[in-house]
């Protein structure tokens, strides 16, 4: 029946979640090879959707990294470039804007 077909989450859903759920583990990665701590970092997604063809036109993605930690510029541009390439976000369309905000302790 129908009921087998509701979703907690649309399939739109599942890639903006997929965006986040993307930079956190390849930072996670980058921060075990470099020996920096993430631990306590969230991620918050958004997805805003357009028409004309209907699709996701962003995903504003929000990295918080813990209040309690500190970064050096170098840590934090391994931290971003690791979020940045990662495959997700390298794989979504050029049109899908992608604002991502990197919020530093």
């Amino acid at each position: 029946g129908t009921s087998a077909m509701r979703q907690r989450f649309s399939p739109s859903d599942l890639v903006a979640t997929a965006l986040g759920s993307c930079m956190m583990t390849i930072m996670g990665i980058a921060a075990r090879a470099h020996n920096i701590n993430i631990d306590g970092t969230t991620c918050d997604v958004e997805k805003i959707m357009v028409t004309e063809p209907r699709r996701i036109g962003e995903i504003k993605a929000h990295l918080e990294f813990p209040k309690s930690a500190s970064y050096t510029d170098k840590e934090k541009k391994i931290l971003e470039h690791a979020a940045l390439t990662c495959p997700v976000f390298e794989s979504l369309h050029p049109d899908c804007k992608k604002t991502v905000d990197f919020i530093w302790p």
